[in-house]
């Protein structure tokens, strides 16, 4: 069995000039929901073994913003093949993966993000979750897979199990 996070990045700002696409860094909004997700990463007990990161500055920024909420033995990989990779470009990322990592977070970017969850997302996936998910997949949304695989290899269209779908939205009651 293997466990699979897919969060995307929390809101950047389109307003502030920067170098482009690549350097936006996070919104106001952002900054705020992020360590929101954080913490609820970290009270449901979501410990990745290995963290794959878009090197984008919005992604870089999310990912120091929820930081604290890992073990200290927690790997992180900074990708620049990650930014806005296409959902097949993620699920070979993943599929490469060596077999002794038994859980990644992905931080990301859509449309490949929301692509991969909807093509992971197979028949025993939760109703609730998945109707959520395919309604909108917003800025820092996490969405939480059990892959009833042995070898990330074996990572396919339809192999997981959606168990969960948090949107920042869902935190602020």
């Amino acid at each position: 069995m293997k466990n699979l996070y897919l969060l995307r990045h929390a809101k950047s700002d389109w307003n502030r000039p920067a170098g482009g696409d690549f350097d936006r860094p996070l919104a106001r909004r952002g900054l705020k929901a992020a360590p929101r997700m954080g913490q609820e990463i970290k009270r449901l007990g979501i410990a990745p073994d290995l963290i794959l990161c878009s090197s984008a500055r919005r992604a870089g920024e999310t990912y120091q913003l929820i930081a604290d909420c890992f073990p200290e033995k927690t790997r992180i990989e900074h990708r620049d093949d990650l930014y806005m990779a296409s959902a097949i470009e993620l699920r070979e990322r993943l599929r490469a993966q060596s077999d002794d990592i038994a859980s990644v977070l992905m931080i990301g970017h859509n449309p490949g993000m929301e692509t991969l969850a909807e093509e992971l997302a197979g028949s025993a996936s939760l109703a609730e979750p998945r109707a959520a998910m395919k309604l909108k997949y917003p800025t820092a949304a996490l969405a939480a897979f059990e892959l009833p695989i042995d070898h990330w290899k074996q990572v396919k269209h339809g192999c997981g199990k959606l168990t969960l779908f948090i949107r920042p939205r869902d935190l602020e009651a």
